[in-house]
């Protein structure tokens, strides 16, 4: 806290270069709302006349997109809201849509949101009678929720036992096991030192699970195959964890090669009714971290289901269980099931959840922490379709899902086209915002709904066809891919499913022949409405001519180089292209300048993105990846072939950073002969370590940066002879 804002500065608040200079509120009155605050006008549904809120006001103590998802319940159930924010956060979408907000100062989540003494300060402020904590942050942590229970104000989740019994990640397994739940061999307690988790690893057999005793998300979590491995995971695990749960402990596990992650979604009111709420299936995973997630599974069938949400409810119950909570486990090939962890909050994909089961997770949390008790029973929770969630974040795929920032220059949600409510965007941005290095790069999770899988993930197809987001790089391109994949649309999938599917890392959509033909015809379409538009705008031909203009085209997509020729239909009703001497026919009501082309390919629909539209360059987003395609008429195109091709810069001779972040170690110096393979430096971004490695053999020349520099992409870090 930089000042402390004293009771007579609770109405006001003083900007100073656009900052909020004082710890404290604003409020809003409904008629000085931001003009650029979303949902404003939602409406609160109706209630009988003799409603009571649950709670008058309640504090979020969160950010982005969770933080907007429980506002909009809470406005819903007629309850006001608080927001808190760091110094970077102060014009953040969360804050716009609350009806206060506390600047918590920092710009860190170290020197913002996990400062629980300022998070209580702002209740007492504001007067807020709860707190929900979204995840992360101080969502699971029982400090926090005993501190809150100390100073009279009700915490929207788990008591601080609950919390503490399932946080620790070892003592969370023995109380499973104590409760009958199937667990996973491993060694019960923390290791401390290298040599411990090698003999225990031989001891256990390879491969091994390193990871955080006190962690989650995928952070300080690490499999090892050997001796090596081993070690260097124990040291990368354990200093990640440090950095991000402030815990260092380390427990290590039998890694189960073939698994699948499913996991649990519990409901209880403390008060004598626990229910499972189905599952969901979480194995589309990189790094540990979840990718794209659906509820139902295709694997599990009603039996061990069941079973599953009775060791599910079975745990909750022995640890006094109330709220919203995931029991997550590894299923293997044979459909046996053991326990990785319980998550004692809401998990960041319950809307799948929600859109089976018809229930809003939000409000029975916020109901339960009030001393509702719930009112449904087992055989009310139903299964209802399907429903697909993706996590898109601001990383770049083809450099190894690098994180990216900067600020959406472009930034527009897509609809739910097939169907109402059939497309869910759960976001904490809107155009303007800024991508910053200071937390997770999530932009949003975008989740579908269909009567069948199949539906689903269609829906989820077009909608990630149409979601357009400019500024930062995205992994709408890998994401689109994968939905492509026959092996998942057949739900034949494992936690191994990326590195199997793509053991060279992702290099972008691999047109097969038929859609390079969509692509090709598309361009060239594109390019005609384009030539049209230019001669009717500048007046070079009339409109009559112009309607009649037809051309023959050379379109070069990924160094292919294909002649269409394309022409309007009399009618009006689309154009003719011939391809390769093949006939074509393409609909399409496209107009310049429009974001989005859509059109019907010989009755097949095809949907891309247009960008850079500049005299005949273009680039197209076709299957989520971008592809530079140049059209030209048969002149230029011999123009062009004669032109001098720009050479490739030689980066062999540097280490350069793939992304913004701090540099934690250097590991050479120079002088030293390095090796293909070995370790050179190791850089944080967004609270992930990132190994970076030499690229052959090689002599130190220069060390360019030090330790605790902050350095952005492509900055060069070591210099060699």
């Amino acid at each position: 806290i930089r000042s402390f804002c004293p009771q007579k500065m609770l109405n006001t608040v003083v900007l100073r270069s656009g900052k909020f200079s004082n710890f404290g509120p604003r409020r809003f009155d409904g008629r000085r709302r931001f003009a650029s605050a979303p949902n404003q006008t939602q409406k609160v549904d109706e209630k009988p006349k003799d409603y009571k809120p649950p709670f008058d006001k309640i504090l979020i103590a969160n950010r982005g997109e969770i933080a907007c998802r429980v506002i909009s319940t809470a406005r819903k159930m007629g309850i006001k809201t608080v927001a808190i924010h760091s110094e970077v956060d102060y014009r953040s979408k969360h804050v716009m849509m609350a009806d206060e907000a506390v600047n918590l100062g920092g710009t860190s989540s170290a020197t913002s949101y996990l400062l629980m003494e300022n998070v209580i300060k702002a209740c007492k402020m504001t007067g807020a009678q709860a707190v929900h904590p979204g995840y992360g942050f101080l969502s699971e942590n029982a400090g926090f929720a005993k501190r809150l229970e100390e100073e009279g104000i009700a915490f929207i989740g788990p008591s601080a036992y609950s919390i503490s019994a399932m946080g620790d990640k070892i003592e969370s397994k023995k109380l499973a096991k104590k409760a009958g739940v199937n667990i996973i061999p491993g060694k019960l307690a923390d290791v401390d030192t290298i040599e411990e988790v090698v003999q225990i690893a031989k001891e256990i057999g390879y491969p091994v699970m390193i990871k955080a005793s006190a962690g989650g998300g995928g952070k300080g979590m690490r499999v090892a195959w050997n001796d090596q491995e081993a070690a260097e995971g124990f040291k990368l695990a354990k200093t990640e964890a440090k950095a991000s749960f402030g815990d260092d402990r380390l427990l290590i596990e039998k890694f189960i090669d073939e698994p699948r992650h499913i996991e649990i979604q519990i409901l209880a009111d403390g008060q004598g009714t626990t229910l499972y709420l189905n599952e969901r299936e979480c194995s589309i995973q990189r790094r540990n971290q979840k990718v794209l997630e659906e509820a139902p599974s295709s694997f599990i069938d009603p039996k061990t289901r069941e079973a599953m949400g009775k060791q599910a409810v079975a745990l909750a119950e022995n640890v006094q269980y109330k709220s919203a909570g995931t029991v997550e486990f590894l299923v293997d090939s044979k459909k046996n099931f053991y326990f990785l962890e319980m998550n004692t909050r809401l998990q960041v994909e319950h809307p799948v959840t929600e859109y089976i089961t018809g229930l809003d997770l939000v409000e029975h949390m916020i109901n339960v922490a009030a001393g509702k008790k719930l009112t449904l029973k087992q055989s009310d929770i139903p299964i209802k379709g399907w429903a697909m969630e993706a996590r898109v974040y601001a990383e770049d795929p083809l450099r190894n899902f690098l994180p990216s920032i900067g600020t959406l220059t472009s930034y527009k949600e897509p609809t739910s086209e097939r169907g109402e409510n059939s497309v869910r965007v759960d976001s904490g941005i809107r155009e303007g915002d800024e991508i910053s290095i200071y937390y997770d790069p999530l932009i949003s999770k975008l989740t579908t709904y269909g009567k069948t899988r199949h539906e689903a993930i269609d829906n989820l197809k077009l909608a990630l066809d149409t979601y357009q987001i400019k500024g930062v790089n995205h992994n709408v391109c890998f994401l689109r891919d994968v939905l492509e994949n026959e092996r998942y649309q057949s739900g034949n999938i494992t936690t191994k499913f990326i590195p199997e599917e793509y053991p060279k890392g992702f290099k972008g959509h691999v047109l097969t022949d038929k859609e390079r033909q969509e692509l090709n015809v598309a361009a060239a379409t594109i390019h005609f409405q384009n030539l049209k538009q230019a001669g009717r705008t500048m007046g070079q031909l009339p409109y009559s001519a112009a309607k009649e203009l037809s051309g023959t085209y050379h379109v070069t997509v990924d160094g292919q180089e294909t002649k269409v020729e394309v022409s309007e239909d009399r009618q009006g009703e689309g154009y003719s292209a011939k391809l390769n001497g093949e006939e074509k026919t393409i609909k399409s009501e496209w107009l310049p300048g429009t974001p989005i082309f859509r059109g019907n390919f010989n009755d097949d629909q095809v949907v891309l993105q247009v960008e850079n539209n500049q005299s005949g360059n273009y680039t197209l987003q076709f299957f989520g990846t971008k592809y530079p395609v140049t059209v030209r008429s048969a002149m230029e195109a011999s123009y062009q072939k004669i032109m001098p091709v720009k050479k490739a810069i030689d980066t062999s001779k540097f280490l350069a950073s793939p992304m913004p972040g701090k540099v934690l170690n250097i590991l050479v110096k120079p002088g030293d002969k390095i090796t293909l393979g070995q370790p050179l430096a190791i850089v944080e971004a967004m609270k992930m370590q990132n190994m970076l490695r030499a690229e052959r053999d090689a002599t130190v020349k220069e060390v360019k940066v030090g330790e605790g520099a902050s350095v952005v992409v492509d900055q060069v870090l070591i210099q060699f002879e």
